[in-house]
């Protein structure tokens, strides 16, 4: 089968399509026959090897959100049977392999069907980031009323996070640029307030003393610290253990820990049906335009994700130039 990864760490440009034997489900296990995969900016971490390899091989495969149609079933599964959609969590640089494949083998409970009514690439930007929102609002174990702030709102962490926190209740702030004012606003926020310098202070305005917890799906850390109140909770998604002021607790969010919260997956997957979640593609692109993918990615600006679709006339020319067993094109 074909995936998309790296031999050697680097930027967009190291992405290449490889040929490698097809994996097949064993015990506890079915076989998805990939269909769509979304391009997140843990990827790009992957791909330039920012992340722990060392229990994997290369090529080393990125993506942790695939959507597909079961294709094979293991041995002592049941409740599942081919032909399901069904939308999965990938873990690279593990054994179970990352999402950018055509066949992804994936165990009981680190997938569940598609919304109803959503196409398979929406339905491939629900499960990492959805985990994402869900792992921080249950830590967070706020109370309906009680204030959640959230950076990078307009991103679709964000837009999940700001989504399924007023479902649940909370009063929420989120920061929007000019630009992104309506998309932010559609969400469904409390108040919203300027992105960047000044967000700390505008926040502060509306709750004097600090908000209760702070999601910063933008990555701003001490610049925005000052909006939580003190003993408050700091929720970071790149690992940022913190500053240690005022009694603040800092979660570094950890969405591998999730990989079989099969009740999470099916709380998504009811969101969307309700309407409480919005999934939302930017652009659905061939595989071979992976390496484009990455650098629109990384250049910032993105709402919603990209996806790759084999079904896009999978690798054109390129699936000429594959050789043996392990051998590789760039794309």
């Amino acid at each position: 089968m074909q995936v998309i990864g790296v031999e050697a760490f680097g930027g967009p440009e190291a992405l290449a399509v490889h040929e490698v034997p097809e994996p097949h489900a064993g015990a506890g296990s079915v076989r998805i026959r990939v269909q769509a995969f979304a391009v997140n900016p843990t990827d790009t971490g992957v791909r330039a090897g920012q992340r722990d390899s060392s229990q994997a091989s290369p090529p080393y495969v990125p993506g942790m959100d695939a959507a597909g149609v079961i294709d094979e079933v293991g041995p002592d599964v049941t409740g599942w049977q081919v032909g399901d959609e069904v939308m999965a969590v990938a873990l690279p640089l593990t054994a179970h392999g990352g999402a950018y494949v055509q066949e992804l083998v994936a165990p009981v409970g680190s997938f569940t069907r598609i919304p109803r009514g959503t196409s398979l690439p929406l339905a491939s930007t629900v499960p990492m980031n959805g985990l994402t929102a869900l792992q921080i609002l249950s830590h967070a174990s706020l109370a309906p009323g009680q204030t959640l702030a959230v950076t990078g709102a307009a991103g679709l962490l964000g837009n999940y996070v700001v989504q399924l926190a007023k479902a649940a209740g909370l009063t929420v702030i989120a920061d929007a640029a000019p630009a992104d004012e309506a998309l932010v606003r559609s969400l469904g926020p409390d108040h919203i307030v300027p992105r960047g310098d000044g967000f700390a202070a505008a926040v502060r305005e509306l709750v004097p003393d600090g908000v209760d917890a702070l999601a910063d799906a933008a990555v701003q850390r001490d610049e925005v610290v000052d909006a939580v109140r003190d003993g408050g909770v700091f929720f970071d998604v790149r690992g940022w253990q913190g500053n240690g002021d005022r009694g603040i607790e800092f979660v570094q969010v950890m969405v591998f820990s999730e990989y079989r919260s099969f009740d999470k997956l099916e709380q998504l997957r009811h969101a969307v049906e309700s309407g409480t979640l919005t999934p939302r593609v930017a652009e659905v692109l061939a595989p071979a335009r992976a390496v484009e993918a990455h650098e629109r990615l990384e250049a910032g600006g993105t709402r919603g994700r990209f996806v790759l679709s084999w079904s896009l006339d999978n690798l054109g020319p390129l699936s000429d130039c594959l050789t043996a067993t392990r051998g590789s094109t760039r794309v």
